[in-house]
């Protein structure tokens, strides 16, 4: 498949995920019936999704509720506290916050000076239609990004791993755990690969239900003992970038390779989590000479 063809791809599967919010606003909608209703894997169209449309899901859910209110408070005389549910607040006073965030003024300012909509600017052009539709894809006018993606293709590797739930920027004793196993059972070795299994996006995901796995690729045969358990990682294509730099700002580089590299790569990310491959310590490591490598599943080709 053609790149030009595969970002068509992408835009049609997005749209159609455009299309069933502004049709469910009052639904409860969980980005993994999203994912289905667009094709993409649950493990990345979190991430693909703010990256093609600079916004998370629930953020662009968000605010298309409070535009629907605005909406309303000028076309109807639903009272402010029934368009408050309406948009997903149980708190009066938590939507009149972002209401004013948004529009600038409260809900009842809003209505009294008979505001016509024309909508605040946004990360996207997609806004609140009454019609429940949406134009054609629409080009967010960001230029598409260059990045130095290689494909790799590894070998399924049988990895020794200790689970994290919680903040990435806790993962140390996940990693002091595995580590100290290693040592302790004989398998330490200078051609060890430290990698990290990484399921959840930070920036859409509640800190303390994160899941993170540290693993060691190992040379020797071993058994799972303990936490310290023993999986098989994904074996197939891999888009692999390499940042330099603090792992706070390893979030960009994940939106950047799935929002603007993948949609235009002519391929499609695999239903497995995305991968990280750490080159140094950084415990001994200034943090911004970190390496890292990004590593995105990829389905074959056909």
């Amino acid at each position: 498949m053609s790149r030009k063809s595969t970002l068509a791809d992408y835009n049609q599967r997005m749209l159609k995920v455009l299309e069933y919010l502004q049709q469910h606003l009052d639904s409860a909608l969980a980005p993994t019936d999203l994912a289905r209703i667009a094709s993409f894997s649950p493990y990345h169209f979190q991430r693909i999704f703010r990256g093609m449309m600079g916004e998370s899901v629930m953020g662009h859910i968000s605010r298309l509720r409070l535009e629907r209110a605005a909406s309303r408070l000028v076309y109807t005389d639903r009272s402010v506290t029934t368009l408050a549910f309406e948009a997903g607040y149980t708190v009066h006073e938590a939507f009149t916050r972002a209401f004013g965030a948004r529009f600038g003024c409260s809900p009842s300012e809003f209505r009294k000076q008979h505001r016509r909509i024309g909508f605040p600017p946004a990360p996207n052009p997609v806004h609140y239609d009454s019609l429940d539709e949406c134009d054609p894809f629409p080009d967010p006018g960001r230029p598409p990004t260059e990045l130095a993606v290689k494909i790799e293709n590894q070998p399924p590797r049988a990895v020794a791993y200790v689970r994290h739930v919680g903040r990435y920027s806790d993962c140390g004793s996940a990693w002091e755990r595995l580590m100290a196993w290693v040592a302790s059972s004989g398998h330490m070795a200078p051609g060890n690969e430290l990698i990290g299994v990484c399921y959840d996006d930070p920036d859409i995901t509640d800190e303390d239900r994160i899941r993170y796995e540290a693993c060691a690729v190992l040379s020797s045969p071993f058994e799972a003992e303990g936490d310290v358990g023993k999986k098989e990682l994904f074996g197939g294509d891999y888009a692999v970038v390499r940042h330099r730099g603090p792992y706070a700002d390893l979030s960009p580089v994940y939106r950047q390779l799935m929002g603007s590299w993948l949609p235009r790569s002519g391929r499609e990310a695999a239903d497995a989590p995305c991968l990280e491959r750490y080159w140094n310590d950084p415990d001994n490591t200034p943090p911004e000479e970190l390496e890292t490598d990004i590593m995105l599943p990829l389905w074959e080709l056909p």
